[in-house]
């Protein structure tokens, strides 16, 4: 018995109450309806005036009820969750009633003409109508308040005291959003008004806060615990001031979306989230020249190596946009490719997806694919990439990213290729590793190849354009995935060093900047990229830490573990002697470099090839380093190397 007693309160409590059925709430409508008629009938009967005649008190009441209930029924006045009533539901109940209103005063006109009578009151109506909209609304607005006094209250416990920046329509919707959402997660205990206007007054019973001290300071002061951005009227910079100073006080900061429908409280906040570091990483949207990459990608055939990989991914989706004939992806990497081809195979019923798996190392293959599918454009991003594999398999990498290039560009010569767009690194220049002296090299080849048709009179031959660039924010292997993987764990986070630093760029902007370069280029160009301000690897750490909630060095530990092989403390995007030309997009230059001799070159790099079949690792990286003299090896064990005499390509 008691376990039954116990079951039913727990059934019938508050807290567990679902949302009322429609036809529930059209019958308390109804009755609020009815309430109404009964009052304004005897408060017209008490000062001797007659609201229906009595004979036809059962003619009005039906008349009365099914205009009501047609226009509740028009105007969706029972659709809506009366613990959640809004300005909204104001307007639709007015509405209804103002219908209402019209349609009784319209049918008393009607009757007037047959009885000489009306059947109701033409005042009695209007008060009626008044007293129905007020009671209909008031009795809304007293649910909505008992859910949040008496109910909301028991939830508050484990919510997070949070403030809004913003109070205009954005911020609004977000916050009537939390309140609503279930189970809540957030207390709202204020908005903050950045140029202090509105400060005597209140937003849904909460303060308006002046923005005279940093927003830490006003924080502390009200003992909040996390800060929702809602200002859609915020510059970059301003916003990602305002995330550094509540970071450096270990305050959770969070974003949303510009907001487009506000009644969609749900919506609004699933979109609410922690900020990323991409978020305070991320530049000025680049503004690209749609009508010249279109010109050169538009009802052609496109091929994209490594297509499956985060950069030739991007690329691929991005290339959709502009309506080709046909996109070759082509990967060695099966599964990786099959997501892909599953992921944009509906994007564009125009464009015929081609998949290719193969290796960009074998060249017969490579052959069938350009002899059949004749692609019109190339972009080369297959690579390998990862720099301490390299620095143990130097092999691979010239295999990869020296033959493979090799073939891809002698393949586009030879089939008539209009655009051959290879995607190189900026560890190319003054390449202190063997993936970085690997890409230096596939860049002398296509550059060294341009010139050479180009110096035999063949100006209608392949543009080969080369575009360089640093780490991207969210690429495979990149530090930003395995931070984040290392703090869902618990730490520590392991850094090389702590005066590490890198440049970074998002992976749609670097390859923004790609399609962009591909579209400019006459061939023979190595264009560089605006990285922007290079970004110590210690502080991008500390702030990913405190972005996801906790205290660097306190719950998660921050490690140091040395330099890997070839890595360097900084990239450099230009060699010494090179210098650099601007273009018509401020965020891409052309490094003004010295190409040599393609016979050398290409002789050189046979050479290469033939010794990586068949020699150890210290043999070819000596080679690689007599192709590129500025290849010096750091914290490799082919540092050794660089104290013998090598003499560059002559």
């Amino acid at each position: 018995m008691d376990q039954f007693i116990s079951g039913l309160k727990e059934r019938f409590s508050f807290n567990n109450l679902g949302f009322l059925p429609r036809w529930l709430v059209l019958l308390m409508d109804l009755g609020i309806v009815l309430f109404s008629g009964i009052t304004t009938y005897f408060l017209l009967k008490g000062i001797k005036l007659t609201y229906i005649p009595s004979d036809y008190i059962l003619h009005g009441l039906l008349l009365y009820f099914v205009i009501n209930i047609f226009f509740f029924w028009i105007f969706r006045t029972y659709s809506g969750i009366i613990r959640h009533s809004s300005f909204i539901d104001a307007v639709k109940i007015f509405f209804a009633q103002v219908c209402t209103l019209i349609t009784l005063i319209s049918v008393n006109f009607v009757f007037l003409l047959d009885h000489d009578f009306k059947i109701f009151l033409s005042t009695g109506i209007f008060i009626n109508v008044v007293l129905s909209f007020t009671l209909l609304f008031f009795y809304r607005i007293v649910v909505k308040q008992t859910f949040e006094k008496y109910i909301n209250i028991s939830k508050e416990e484990g919510r997070t005291k949070a403030l809004i920046y913003g109070f205009d329509n954005n911020a609004i919707a977000v916050a009537n959003a939390l309140r609503s959402e279930n189970p809540g997660r957030f207390k709202l205990i204020g908005f903050i008004d950045k140029l202090s206007q509105n400060t005597s007054k209140r937003i849904l019973d909460l303060p308006i806060l002046q923005l005279k001290k940093k927003v830490p300071v006003i924080m502390r002061s009200l003992g909040a615990e996390a800060l929702i951005i809602a200002d859609k009227g915020l510059t970059k910079d301003e916003r990602s001031a305002i995330v550094e100073e509540c970071l450096e006080y270990n305050y959770k900061v969070y974003t949303i979306p510009l907001i487009t429908d506000w009644e969609n409280q749900e919506e609004i906040s699933k979109n609410i989230k922690s900020f990323e570091i991409q978020d305070l990483l991320e530049r000025k949207p680049i503004v690209l020249d749609m009508k010249s990459i279109s010109s050169k990608l538009y009802g052609k055939t496109i091929l994209v190596t490594g297509a499956a990989g985060s950069i030739g991914s991007e690329i691929v989706r991005q290339i959709i946009g502009f309506n080709p004939k046909t996109i070759i992806i082509l990967d060695q990497a099966e599964t990786p490719l099959h997501s892909l081809s599953l992921e944009i195979a509906n994007c564009n019923p125009n464009i015929q997806i081609k998949n290719v798996l193969a290796d960009v190392r074998s060249k017969y293959v490579l052959k069938q694919v350009f002899k059949f599918y004749k692609p019109q454009v190339v972009y080369h991003a297959a690579a390998y990439k990862h720099v301490p594999l390299m620095e143990e398999n130097p092999s691979q990498a010239i295999f990869t990213n020296v033959l493979g290039t090799k073939n891809l560009a002698d393949l586009s010569q030879k089939y008539g290729v209009e655009r051959f767009v290879m995607v190189s690194t900026d560890k190319a220049v003054n390449p202190s590793s063997v993936m970085g002296a690997s890409k230096r090299i596939a860049e002398k080849y296509v550059q060294s190849l341009h010139y050479k048709y180009r110096a035999d009179g063949n100006s209608g031959g392949t543009k080969f354009i080369t575009t360089r660039f640093g780490n991207v924010l969210g690429s495979n292997g990149s530090v930003v995935p395995l931070f984040k993987k290392q703090i869902e764990e618990g730490g520590p986070i392991t850094i090389t060093h702590p005066d590490i630093i890198r440049y970074f760029m998002t992976i749609p902007e670097a390859c923004q900047l790609v399609l962009e370069a591909g579209a400019m280029g006459n061939g023979g160009e190595i264009y560089i990229f605006d990285m922007g301000k290079p970004v110590k690897i210690i502080d991008l750490a500390r702030k990913m830490i405190k972005l996801a909630g906790f205290v660097p060095d306190n719950h998660i530990k921050i490690k140091i573990v040395g330099l890997r092989p070839g890595e360097k403390l900084y990239e450099e995007l230009l060699n010494d002697s090179a210098k650099t030309l601007p273009t018509h997009h401020e965020k891409i230059m052309i490094a003004e470099d010295y190409f040599d001799d393609f016979e050398n070159v290409s002789l050189a790099i046979h050479d290469l090839i033939d010794t990586s079949e068949l020699t150890s690792n210290n043999e070819i990286v000596s080679k690689m380093k007599h192709i590129v003299p500025e290849f010096k090896s750091l914290n490799s064990i082919f540092e050794t190397l660089d104290k013998k005499n090598t003499n560059p390509v002559e």
